[in-house]
């Protein structure tokens, strides 16, 4: 796919000379910093050493006294609890969270995940009816309910009360629970409105904490699990996110949750870092609720012991290897659906009564891989049509399904990621409609990914403490996304060549300089050819440390290639 290459804006030279000197680094990696905003000395101290003492008062958030005072209340009288979570990543590990953490001290909870193929997502009828079947008197509900005003409301009139601890949108009124947190509400002050729903679930109970009911140091050795919902739902990993990721990372690699601890066994060696959580351990947890029932991931993530949690991560790694086959042959479907009859729309919308409804979102995803545009992609369940969809960078989804709104049945979600159900005889009008809302609303920029370049570099200045001080700048994600540096006249100094058909890898050097590096272009076989025909060319890249048998070595981790440098790079 044809890719953008963007420049940043450039800050000032004094400004670089300036940060330079004043923290001793090359003035490409001072580029990198202001370009962040982090443009003297004491920002430049606070934004390498992410300080738990730095987290926000959670008493900031609206409603957040009103929550703690009823749950104080209920741990004080031992009314039995029931945590709700949804079943995608974010809310198996809220729950894992405030259960694990609660569970400390009381004994009276229980928690309810839905069944995403019975219930859908958010608050169900099922689940007020199982809380007051097991004679619940509070809910806490995780990474849902900001939508839910009647099911909370139903709850309400069999005598239980509710806290909402939700970060998604909020629909033009709020559920009238006891407490509704969610930074995303209009009249809420709370100075950082990016929290996932993990991080929610986290305030509350640091304000819990605060209130002498359980102890903050034990809160903090849980912070592997908000560090996986974090990377896990692609928040931004900015401000207080940055700072719970940060020391949630260092949990994880040194004394994570057994459960953590085993899924890692199965899926990834060495350090752990975003990506690590992204492409190993998410989907295994999300495969759990995809294939089977939710259930599974949390009581793994609830684990005691090395040995139950072992048996149960192999149970969930199997779900895994089935969601993947699923992945591949829906996917190869997907596309081909979208090559015979939606080619050449603005959007994607797809529906196939025969789809799994747990890898929708997956697939989804993939066919923005191929065809870079708004996608949704829809399956049956229960007699309606159900599924989920993914943006591009720029274009809010979320507003464009709520343009459709008469058509649905329910949806929610993100600017970039959302849910939704809809009657089957609705989806051609849909798609209509939403083709026409993206038609109205998308821009020649937003249809061409777009590769920001933060600085060229020369490949002498890439040292081993160039590298170490760009690892840093972690963790990267969303809002804090790894530098890219182009290079140019560069060359195949030796060892071209494919792997698996699909990447490339190769020992790259640069005309006039003697520095060569290993590099490895993920899904980039396609520049094969070319790169046998010419001489030289221009890439951008990210640096990082590669460790294989005890031995780290700095890799280029190519993003794109160009064999003509008269592409036409943008300035932002």
């Amino acid at each position: 796919m044809k890719k953008t290459w963007k420049n940043c804006k450039k800050p000032s030279p004094v400004d670089v000379e300036s940060l330079s000197n004043s923290i001793n680094i090359n003035p490409v990696l001072a580029t990198v910093l202001i370009q962040r905003g982090v443009c003297n000395f004491e920002e430049a101290k606070q934004f390498f050493n992410p300080d738990l003492d730095r987290l926000y008062d959670p008493f900031l958030m609206k409603d957040m006294d009103l929550a703690v005072g009823r749950l104080v209340q209920a741990l004080s009288h031992h009314e039995k609890i029931l945590i709700y979570g949804d079943y995608d990543v974010d809310g198996t590990t809220s729950v894992a969270l405030v259960y694990g953490f609660l569970r400390k001290f009381h004994t009276d909870l229980l928690f309810y995940i839905n069944d995403r193929e019975l219930e859908g997502y958010g608050i169900s009828k099922e689940g007020i009816d199982f809380a007051y079947e097991q004679g619940i008197s509070l809910i806490i509900s995780l990474d849902c309910g900001i939508k839910a005003g009647d099911l909370i409301k139903l709850a309400s009139e069999k005598g239980m009360d509710f806290i909402v601890c939700d970060h998604h949108t909020t629909g033009v009124t709020l559920p009238e629970a006891v407490a509704v947190l969610d930074p995303k509400r209009e009249d809420c002050s709370y100075p950082y409105k990016e929290l996932s729903g993990c991080g929610i679930g986290f305030k509350l109970l640091q304000g819990l904490c605060m209130q002498g009911l359980g102890d903050v140091d034990e809160l903090y050795s849980m912070l592997d699990l908000v560090s996986v919902s974090i990377a896990s739902d692609i928040v931004p990993i900015t401000d207080e996110n940055r700072i719970l990721c940060f020391h949630g990372l260092k949990v994880l690699n040194r004394n994570p949750q057994p459960g953590l601890k085993a899924l890692m066994g199965t899926s990834e060696k060495g350090e752990i870092d975003i990506s690590g959580i992204v492409f190993g351990i998410a989907p295994r947890i999300n495969a759990a609720g995809r294939i089977d029932h939710a259930n599974a991931a949390v009581s793994l993530m609830l684990s005691t012991s090395m040995e139950e949690a072992e048996k149960k991560a192999v149970k969930v790694n199997e779900k895994n290897t089935l969601r993947r086959d699923y992945d591949k042959s829906i996917t190869e479907e997907a596309l081909a659906m979208i090559r015979e009859e939606q080619s050449d729309h603005f959007s994607t919308v797809l529906y196939s009564k025969n789809w799994h409804k747990g890898v929708v979102g997956i697939v989804a995803s993939r066919c923005i891989e191929h065809y870079f545009r708004p996608t949704v992609v829809l399956t049956s369940s229960n007699g309606t049509a159900t599924g989920s969809a993914r943006s591009i960078p720029g274009f809010d989804l979320y507003e464009a399904i709520e343009q459709c709104s008469e058509l649905l049945v329910k949806f929610g979600g993100h600017k970039y990621a959302a849910g939704l159900t809809l009657e089957t005889k609705n989806i051609d009008a849909f798609r209509e409609k939403f083709e026409k809302i993206v038609e109205e609303n998308i821009t020649e920029e937003m249809k061409v990914p777009v590769i920001s370049i933060n600085s060229e570099v020369q490949f002498d200045v890439i040292t081993k403490n160039f590298v170490n001080i760009v690892a840093r700048m972690g963790p990267f994600g969303p809002g804090n996304m790894a530098p890219v540096f182009e290079a140019r006249n560069v060359y195949v100094h030796n060892s071209l060549q494919l792997l698996k058909e699909q990447h490339l890898k190769f020992i790259a050097g640069q005309k006039g300089n003697t520095a060569i590096f290993d590099a490895i272009g993920f899904g980039l076989s396609d520049y094969y050819e070319d790169m046998v025909t010419h001489s030289s060319f221009s890439m951008v890249f990210t640096v990082e440390h590669n460790e294989y048998k005890g031995r780290k070595r700095i890799q280029l981790r190519i993003r794109d290639i160009k064999f003509d440098r008269e592409h036409g790079i943008e300035s932002e």
